[in-house]
């Protein structure tokens, strides 16, 4: 419990949003990569039957407004109907551009919160790359251009897809899921390798969560993608589950790095998956990690009864989100559901902080997974249901 506490305070949340303050300097030339073997197992964070980073054990505490609650643990499905092939964020703190192919406490840490609880629906499938490190946000703020480390990154990511598919995937449906940088790559990776193939109809849905999609302002599809809709129904399958979030309070600012679409037309596509196809306001089924982390920056008083008895709480309702689309604007909206009178806490960690301070154009991007992992999870076995009953009739 110790080595899995130290692993995960290191890297509970995305650590894309801590760019260093000083310029990073310019590396001389290095020679061409060499490419990745993606059939060596220890260039992946998960692969399916091992105890790895999505074998990690992830008590969890329910946290009612009463207080702590029975505490839960994590079972693999029994046997998982689909594959999920999981993309972290840019959590690398190695040196230089791009993160070596040495698994660090980082990449597990961020591959644990985000990605193995959903273990109890797919079999999980999560590559290790030489992904644009926490430098080179800080290169690309001073005016270096990042396309090479992002095409070294996505080059290992297309990879390992295309070995995942040779190997592992066997005909089965699959759902991609990223965070960030992750989702960065699995946009191109949908864009180019999916869309118009045959694998197009065995994906289940893409959950590209922290990152700007773009659709056209009314439309579920075009913009980012060519033919792949928006997910606006629970058991829809073949479409899009995205959004960044933002405080209710606090809505994306005129440049604001998410939120506002680029192209003239269009606007951030935003699908929440408490309520799919609707911009109601709808309770969110949250996991929390609930130590304190240095990449949250902000601790957070759970209950009154003092501090959390495991590493992971549950919450249910105590945010909710609702979809804001005007214009080029589009975002999660979450409001805290704030009780002075009941024991648990009264806000909720993950903005992304400068100088100490929330930077209002990153929303609160540290917590976008973990805000909906109950209901991203939900989704997934709902659309794995459709998949049987649709191949059970075709048979």
């Amino acid at each position: 419990m110790k080595k899995l506490l130290l692993l995960l305070s290191l890297a509970a949340a995305p650590a894309l949003a801590q760019p260093p303050a000083a310029p990073v300097p310019v590396p001389a030339p290095a020679p061409a990569p060499v490419a990745v073997d993606y059939a060596v197992p220890a260039n992946w964070l998960c692969l399916p039957g091992r105890q790895d980073a999505c074998g990690q054990p992830l008590p969890t505490t329910i946290l009612n407004t009463g207080g702590y609650g029975p505490i839960e643990q994590v079972a693999p499905a029994p046997p998982p109907p689909a594959d999920c092939f999981y993309v972290y964020p840019t959590v690398s703190r190695d040196a230089g551009l791009n993160s070596d192919m040495e698994a660090g406490m980082e990449e597990l840490g961020a591959t644990a919160v985000q990605f193995a609880r959903f273990r109890t629906v797919c079999r999980t499938y999560a590559p290790l790359y030489r992904s644009a490190t926490v430098s080179a946000i800080g290169a690309a703020l001073a005016g270096q251009d990042p396309a090479p480390w992002f095409n070294l990154a996505y080059g290992d990511v297309l990879a390992s897809w295309r070995h995942y598919l040779r190997h592992h995937n066997q005909g089965r449906p699959f759902v991609l899921i990223g965070h960030s940088q992750g989702s960065i790559h699995l946009i191109r990776l949908l864009a180019s390798e999916i869309e118009g193939r045959p694998e197009a109809a065995r994906m289940l849905s893409a959950m590209l969560i922290g990152y700007n999609v773009e659709v056209p302002e009314g439309a579920v599809t075009g913009g980012s993608f060519r033919t792949t809709p928006l997910c606006t129904r629970m058991g829809q399958t073949g479409c899009v589950v995205t959004y960044v979030s933002f405080r209710a309070s606090v809505p994306p600012p005129a440049g604001a790095l998410f939120g506002r679409a680029a192209t003239p037309g269009r606007t951030i596509a935003c699908t929440n998956p408490a309520a799919l196809g609707s911009g109601a306001n709808a309770p969110l089924d949250s996991y929390w990690f609930s130590q304190s982390s240095a990449s949250m920056a902000v601790n957070v008083a759970w209950s009154r009864e003092g501090p959390p008895p495991t590493p992971f709480l549950r919450t249910e309702g105590l945010v909710s989100g609702a979809c804001v689309n005007r214009g080029p604007l589009g975002y999660l909206a979450v409001t805290v559901n704030a009780d002075t009178n009941d024991a648990r806490t009264d806000d909720i960690p993950g903005d992304v902080r400068v100088g100490g301070m929330p930077a209002p154009g990153w929303g609160i991007h540290l917590v976008d997974v973990n805000i909906a992992q109950g209901n991203l999870i939900r989704v997934v076995a709902a659309q794995s249901a459709a998949w049987a009953r649709g191949h059970r009739r075709r048979r």
